[in-house]
């Protein structure tokens, strides 16, 4: 397949798109979000397609899945995007220099925005209403496990640009097939950025071999760790919603650090988990206090693989603290600069924590469930960048642009 005249219309399109109103932009989403609630049964089908071929033991089962209140969840956030104001024209800087030269920094499109993406059908949605309400055009790849759910959703997005009449190639849904991996990572002068989502040897595999600019968006390795001066019920609840509320996604909790003088409330701190099946690697003295209270069939000693590990699934590890300062170490050994949370009464160890801690986001006592684009009230996200140029964090519409110098003059020329 010829897929340069993909990547050469996604270029024209972008010529065309910023030019769309933004009466017209908000339109067009408000009408896909109402699309994608009446052909819910439709994306459900083909979903269905995609979801027997994968085993429901699979980490990318659960993200692969499409209920009806995901797909309503879905129209919401779009509907959120649509509310949103644009960033688009934002005056950033705005100066006269004695020369009397008139000086803009306004926000602009990054252009074409290429995403590689795994079993995550919501992505095709999210990326798209994204992308448009800043003036982007979206090439996207998504992975062969979702690939009848992207279709169907892709499907509903064209028919409604072709409604308002708008270029179609203004979203590209490119095959499933591997080939049109390496044609996109190889779009130099098509291709603005790409931003990879997925797992981490995706997002590795897409960083060694693009030739264009790559925003990470990266595995998350998550840590709560419970203070000396921690809350116990404040703990209970919020390491069962980081860990169990949706074990899939890249916020969830992956490790437990405990101080080492709260050790006896071990138990009642991780006695929920128990009700939710959730199975624990410990290392060798919190396997100590856990053997006569939690679960033995769901409860196992940790090796040093277990720590820095992702499981995407009902898993998670723990581990005895000294203090602060060995869980900011352990912390800083592991992390994958997602989300870190502290559970803590003392405003020192809270300030000092969210201080140290090297991450996209940082929590005192809250769940690491919300780092997610809509929570963070930008209507939904493209992905969770982990790398520190250009974007951090939830990336939604300001992170989708970058920005142009405007210089007005009268004449003037450089001495």
């Amino acid at each position: 397949m010829d897929y340069k005249q993909h990547f050469e219309k996604a270029k024209q399109a972008s010529r065309t798109i910023i030019s769309l109103s933004k009466e017209l932009t908000n339109s067009v989403l408000t009408d896909l979000a109402e699309a994608l609630i009446l052909h819910t049964n439709n994306i459900l089908l083909e979903n269905k397609k995609d979801l027997a071929k994968m085993p429901e033991v699979d980490p990318k089962y659960d993200r692969l899945k499409l209920t009806e209140q995901r797909i309503m969840d879905i129209a919401n956030d779009i509907k959120n995007v649509a509310s949103l104001s644009s960033p688009l024209g934002e005056i950033l800087s705005d100066k006269i220099l004695e020369n009397e030269l008139h000086i803009q920094k306004l926000r602009v499109p990054l252009g074409v925005v290429g995403v590689i993406y795994e079993a995550r059908p919501n992505v095709t949605a999210d990326v798209f209403s994204l992308c448009f309400k800043t003036g982007n055009v979206a090439v996207l790849k998504g992975g062969s496990d979702a690939e009848f759910s992207n279709l169907a959703i892709a499907k509903v997005i064209q028919s409604v640009l072709e409604k308002h009449q708008i270029n179609p190639n203004v979203m590209i849904l490119l095959p499933a097939e591997r080939a049109a991996t390496e044609a996109l990572l190889n779009a130099r002068g098509f291709v603005d950025v790409l931003i990879p989502r997925g797992s981490q040897s995706l997002i590795n595999y897409v960083r060694e071999n693009s030739k264009i600019p790559v925003i990470e968006t990266g595995a998350g390795i998550v840590h709560t760790y419970f203070d000396e001066s921690g809350d116990l019920e404040k703990g209970k609840a919020i390491i069962f919603n980081a860990k169990t509320r949706r074990v899939s996604v890249c916020n969830s909790l992956d490790c437990v650090l405990i101080n080492q003088n709260r050790l006896n409330d071990l138990p009642a701190l991780l006695s929920p988990l128990a009700d939710g099946k959730v199975e624990i690697f410990a290392d060798e003295r919190s396997f100590e206090i856990l053997k006569s209270s939690y679960p033995m069939e769901l409860l196992n000693h940790a090796t040093e693989e277990h720590f820095g590990t992702e499981f995407l699934s009902l898993k998670m590890a723990v581990k005895v603290v000294k203090d602060l300062d060995a869980a900011l170490d352990h912390i800083a050994n592991y992390s994958s600069k997602h989300s870190e949370a502290i559970i803590s009464e003392n405003a020192l160890n809270i300030t000092k924590f969210l201080n140290d801690v090297d991450a996209a986001a940082v929590y005192a006592n809250a769940s690491t469930g919300f780092t997610d684009g809509a929570q963070f009230g930008l209507g939904a996200e493209i992905g969770i960048s982990t790398q520190k140029l250009h974007a951090r964090g939830p990336m939604g519409l300001e992170e989708l642009t970058s920005y142009k110098w405007v210089v007005q003059g009268n004449g003037q020329v450089r001495k």
